[in-house]
């Protein structure tokens, strides 16, 4: 959502100018930081390795990125179908149906920070290998036992553990890959495209073509994402380009310095536990007002969506009497609102500026919680609904843009993980506050405390995500 006025469009785009190397500390008008060296004081070695990659370098990057994250969307969304179901045939429980759900997202909350860690430290393409092989390894185990009639809960929970926790790692080390891959000027449609293929995959054909393998047979349908997996894999092969966290220069250029100066080999600095790693990705956001600001926004958008996605289902069937069909609607209004985010989000942050398009999740988010607190429309309601799935992707877009033009490459893998762990996390939270509250006041009423929570968040976005903030923001990288 993001950046009124002709003449404000314009200096907006004059103001935000061609990118800095990720790697670079962040100026300390927004994040503290450590003082620059000349740039001849870098060895040849590390200047050549942080060269940025080509444009063509950086379309092919990010068709390969595209492709390995619409096959392992689809199967995820199948995956997210098919566990669910096959614990409704191991177990009439709801409270175990629900426990295998449950085990495919813990893991963001468990595991997130530990891996951003991981993300920073390790080669990035690797350990997207590794989510897949971890993938392999889960659905590999399950078709035998599938085949054989065996499935428990048990048995179901370990494997849905198993494909969280390689959700978190691909997800973390695919979004902190995107800048050492392409150049600055393509990473907002990289983003962009990626962002499309979340939405249409996860959300749309995922559960469609999971429903129609799981018709055709459990095996088939759990040996089809086996395969799609193994695919996926393959694909990263053609990734060209630099896949670890690059070292900060001042960091090598002072023991560097320092060996000459003393004509000795400068001891290495002590390496960080990972606690103290995480401590400082933790550090490094809550003190960077730009982004500290859109972390905590962002926990309060996704805690409405959380809650929408909560309470949709009774609000349709018992207070608007939709038909299958309409609710049906509703809910693909919501995707369909992504998708057309993920293809207008360039245009318009050329139209409107970047500021002013972020906004507009905001606006989307209010109307989704305050629409149905007014009315029971099942056109209003669709409507809303559009609006708010695509500022949730114009949203997505911007803000991961910002980041990796704001955040050193070897602090995005913790950055990623802490914003995910906020947003993510806050969905539940949201779902359950959603639920106490319409036990209490009533569903409309309870739309209506969400929507002045997003009302909220207005002021402090104003204030602080500011043209000159943003702008600001990009011209880091010329620094």
């Amino acid at each position: 959502m993001s950046d009124q006025v002709q003449a404000t469009r314009v200096d907006e785009r004059a103001e935000e100018p061609a990118p800095r190397h990720a790697a670079e500390p962040v100026s300390q008008h927004t994040v503290e930081s450590a003082p620059r060296r000349p740039a001849d004081s870098v060895p040849q070695h590390i200047a050549d390795s942080a060269a940025e990659p080509s444009a063509r370098q950086g379309t092919r990057n990010t068709v390969v990125l595209l492709v390995f994250t619409a096959i392992t969307n689809l199967a995820d969304g199948v995956t997210k179908i098919a566990l669910p179901l096959l614990a409704t045939q191991a177990s009439g429980s709801p409270a175990q149906v629900s426990a295998v759900s449950l085990t495919l997202s813990l893991p963001w909350l468990l595991a997130a920070l530990h891996v951003g860690v991981l993300v920073d430290r390790a080669d990035r393409r690797r350990l997207l290998w590794a989510a897949n092989g971890l993938r392999l390894l889960a659905l590999g185990a399950l078709i035998p036992v599938a085949a054989d009639g065996g499935i428990t809960i048990p048995v179901l929970c370990a494997a849905g553990a198993v494909l969280g926790v390689a959700e978190v790692i691909a997800l973390t080390a695919a979004s902190a890959l995107i800048p050492a891959l392409t150049p600055p000027e393509g990473r907002e449609r990289a983003n962009a495209w990626i962002a499309g293929a979340e939405t249409v995959c996860n959300e749309f054909c995922g559960p469609f073509v999971g429903g129609l393998l799981l018709a055709a047979g459990t095996g088939l349908a759990l040996g089809v994402t086996w395969v799609s997996y193994l695919a996926a894999a393959f694909v990263l092969i053609l990734l060209a380009g630099r896949f670890r966290a690059a070292r900060p220069a001042t960091a090598t250029a002072t023991v560097a310095a320092t060996a000459t100066a003393t004509e000795t080999p400068a001891p290495a600095p002590a390496p960080e536990s990972v606690n103290q790693q995480i401590a400082g990705g933790l550090r490094y956001l809550w003190r960077n007002v730009l982004l500290r600001t859109m972390a905590l926004i962002l926990t309060v958008l996704c805690a409405c969506w959380g809650a929408w996605l909560a309470l949709m289902p009774l609000f349709a069937t018992d207070v608007m009497d939709v038909t299958p069909r309409e609710y049906g609607a509703i809910l693909s209004a919501l995707g369909i609102g992504g998708l057309v985010g993920a293809l207008a989000v360039t245009r318009v942050n050329r139209l409107f500026g970047r500021r002013w398009v972020m906004f507009a999740d905001l606006v989307g988010t209010f109307a989704m919680m305050a629409v149905p607190a007014l009315t029971t429309s099942v056109w209003a309601v669709a409507a809303a609904a559009f609006a708010g799935g695509m500022g949730g992707t114009l949203w997505t877009v911007n803000s991961r843009t910002i980041a990796q033009h704001l955040v050193p490459d070897g602090m995005l893998g913790r950055y990623n993980a802490v914003s995910r762990l906020f947003s993510w996390g806050a969905m539940p939270i949201g779902a359950g506050l959603m639920g106490l509250l319409a036990e209490w006041l009533g569903l409309r009423l309870a739309f209506a405390v969400f929507a002045a929570s997003v009302a909220v968040t207005i002021l402090p976005f104003l204030r602080v995500l500011t043209r000159h903030a943003l702008a600001e923001a990009f011209a880091e990288e010329r620094a």
